[in-house]
């Protein structure tokens, strides 16, 4: 089988699956990324020995296993990232929400910035590759996404201090923020029904879902913790759900924050929030 040709095999068994524009987009990275070809129309011979590697990872792609849990990395903000059941996969979203920070806060000046619900570690690793002055914590409730991101931190060359911590169980944050960032769980569960069934299969559901009865609790929680925590005109940001955005802001208003700020991200959507103390 030419390279070429194995290109098109596996595009022919995932396009039923997934639809033409998403086959290709996989068939692309599992290429590139397991195999190291970044030719479709490359005529040298796929090996012989990769065969077998190649259908294992086929037969996790027909059942619906999103690529990046397939081949255990993830591509987020020019960096790769090693991801398992235990975290989300990072998101177009997220990098904006990323981008955001750094282009708000440019100066190489250290700041003391906290990730709550860090899963991956893929936002405060991004942070400090790029303010490599900055300093940086991560936490999280789950012992299995610390370990994923520390490994993310020793893999991409920074150092950030991961600890674990229940955001709902904790009064107080150590004080003196300057920027306090979440991506946190904002999926009201009666929303499961609209999620596509691979996210539902195989991603945390403790880091996507939120009991319908409160889809603000953990926005409220952190607003409230950060009030206290952080510097004077420190920041606030969240990653949003589009749906409740502007609750998110009439709450942060109501507790007082300034400068409440909605971004609206690449797809038209409220997806971020910043707020100063």
């Amino acid at each position: 089988m030419l390279i070429k040709e194995a290109y098109q095999y596996i595009k022919g068994i995932l396009t039923p699956i997934y639809g033409e524009g998403e086959a290709n987009s996989i068939t692309r990275i599992l290429m590139e990324d397991a195999f190291g070809y970044t030719n479709p129309a490359r005529d040298g011979q796929f090996p012989k020995d990769k065969v077998p590697l190649l259908e294992a990872f086929l037969k996790r792609l027909e059942q619906s296993e999103p690529i990046q849990y397939v081949l255990g990395q993830a591509d987020f903000y020019g960096l790769k990232f090693h991801v398992n059941q235990d975290v989300l996969i990072p998101r177009q979203e997220t990098e904006e929400l990323v981008y955001w920070i750094l282009e708000n806060h440019p100066s190489k000046q250290s700041l003391n910035v906290l990730d709550i619900g860090t899963g991956s570690g893929c936002i405060p690793i991004t942070l400090k590759k790029h303010r490599p002055d900055w300093a940086i914590t991560g936490v999280d409730v789950s012992i299995g996404a610390l370990e994923i991101a520390q490994q993310n931190a020793d893999r991409n060359g920074v150092e950030v201090a991961f600890r674990q911590m229940d955001v709902l169980g904790v009064e107080s944050l150590s004080a003196n923020w300057d920027i306090i960032v979440s991506n946190p769980p904002y999926i009201p569960l009666d929303e499961s029904r609209l999620m596509p069934k691979n996210v539902l299969k195989y991603e945390p559901r403790l880091a996507l879902f939120v009991e319908n009865e409160d889809s603000l609790l953990f926005y409220r929680k952190i607003a409230d913790l950060s009030l206290n925590a952080l510097s004077e005109n420190g920041r606030l940001y969240f990653e949003l759900n589009e749906y409740n955005a502007e609750e998110v802001k009439a709450m942060l208003l109501e507790k007082g924050y300034r400068t409440v700020e909605i971004q609206i991200d690449i797809n038209g959507k409220q997806r971020m929030i910043s707020a100063q103390r």
